[in-house]
């Protein structure tokens, strides 16, 4: 059974205790760029007044227009991010700040978040339980080879968090609750592109597990370990051409776009993530861009995507888009803090993988502030004999774990500030709690 989760508990204490900082200096220094870069700069903010988000569909923007519109949410700084007029450097994932940067600059903890006793799984119940026997359908009906399916259909054995669709859905029927009040089912391309986003999400597991030639996942042998590598990389392969099946039978040449963005930048992210840069500036610029493609943009495209499908207008859909990529933000951070302080067994996944994978995450950046000497650790990929082991031990020392928890807080906040946009219904409340679930997950 799952538990209700309340706002504002806090169940990574590990994190909290290992950084021994009292509570007035919590991560002080975090926010240095955050008001840096937008410094006496000011821009046009969404009201959080809920009338200015009206419910009536505006004209639907150009199809030619959509590519350009895309391109621009992300260089542009998105009006939703603004914050007492304090511009969030991380709305703009390809012009990001150094760990440096994050880390020096007094200033207060964010404020805790609001509570309710919401717990979105069982809100979602009926909407989720068998999302996972829907994509299992869907695989079989795309081939009769046993083999194929039974790799491909490995992960789907709903074991998984499933926050992508669970996610998903909560904006869907908050959406359409936001339009259209009482009269707001869900529609069943909105719940379509719930179960897009995990099969597109699953393939890029798969996929990692070749390129990581990963020992587990998700408390059982990883996909790569049952099954020779070239079956596994055309099982990913397959899941992918099945969720591109689904996206072309949702007949909306604007959601196709959205989506299509989505394996994009998932496989740009991936590449990004082969390389690394030799300064502090490119290197958590990098960090952040990658961390973007390969985790917040599936989210916050497939929350806007189900907005469209509502029939909302240009404003609400970015609305929606700002919502799911602060929430991907904080959740891949709080997964790379994780790395450093949960057990193997609460993960279902060996601890430490990335630094033996060579991969500095943000407890690293953050931690070279202190400790220079992971600078060159970093641009070896920790391939010396001693490095991952001497990486943990100083990210532990330093202050990274909490720069990155602060960081991770501030993306939640901004979640709930946009989810406050939306009129008021138990999914508009669903979504506040998934930041919470988002930043004080264990796993």
């Amino acid at each position: 059974m799952r538990r209700v989760f309340a706002l504002g508990e806090n169940p990574v204490t590990t994190v909290l205790a290992m950084a021994s900082i009292g509570s007035g200096r919590l991560c002080a220094r975090v926010q240095e760029k955050l008001c840096q870069w937008g410094q006496y700069t000011r821009r046009e903010a969404y009201s959080c007044v809920r009338t200015k988000i009206g419910s009536q569909t505006a004209p639907r923007v150009p199809q030619e227009r959509q590519n350009e519109k895309h391109s621009q949410s992300l260089a542009a700084t998105a009006a939703s991010t603004v914050s007492a007029g304090c511009w969030h450097p991380c709305s703009r994932p390809e012009i990001a700040g150094t760990a440096r940067s994050f880390s020096t600059m007094r200033t207060q903890q964010p404020g805790s978040l609001p509570e309710y006793q919401i717990d979105p799984y069982h809100l979602l119940e009926d909407d989720l339980k068998d999302v996972y026997i829907y994509i299992r359908d869907a695989l079989r009906r795309g081939t009769y080879q046993d083999d194929l399916y039974e790799i491909a259909t490995y992960y789907f054995d709903g074991h998984g968090k499933a926050i992508r669709p669970m996610v998903a859905i909560l904006m869907a029927r908050a959406i359409n609750y936001h339009i259209y009040k009482e009269k707001s089912g869900l529609l069943s391309s909105q719940r379509e592109v719930a179960m897009i986003s995990e099969m597109i999400h699953t393939a890029s597991l798969v996929h990692d597990d070749v390129i990581d030639q990963s020992d587990f996942r998700r408390g059982k042998p990883s996909v790569n370990v049952m099954w020779n590598h070239k079956k596994v990389t055309m099982a990913g392969d397959f899941i992918l051409a099945v969720a591109s099946i689904m996206i072309a039978r949702l007949r909306n040449n604007d959601v196709t776009l959205v989506l299509s963005q989505v394996v994009t930048d998932l496989v740009q992210g991936e590449f990004m993530q082969l390389g690394s840069k030799e300064t502090e500036n490119e290197r958590f610029a990098h960090y952040l861009t990658k961390t973007y493609r390969k985790t917040a943009s599936l989210i916050a495209n497939s929350v806007k995507s189900v907005t469209m499908l509502a029939g909302a207008d240009e404003q609400l859909a970015d609305v929606s888009y700002q919502y799911g990529r602060n929430l991907g933000l904080a959740f891949q951070l709080v997964d790379d803090l994780l790395d450093f302080v949960s057990s193997s067994a609460a993960m279902g996944k060996p601890t430490a993988a990335d630094l033996k994978l060579g991969l500095a995450t943000a407890p690293v950046l953050f931690a070279c502030e202190k400790y220079p000497e992971l600078n060159p650790m970093i641009m070896r990929r920790f391939q010396e004999p001693g490095d991952v082991e001497r990486a943990f031990d100083l990210v532990h020392k330093s202050r990274g774990l909490e720069q990155t928890q602060y960081l991770a807080k501030q993306h939640c906040q901004e979640a709930v500030r946009l989810a406050n946009l939306l009129e008021e219904s138990p999914y508009q409340k669903g979504l506040i709690v998934a930041a919470d679930y988002v930043l004080n997950r264990m796993k």
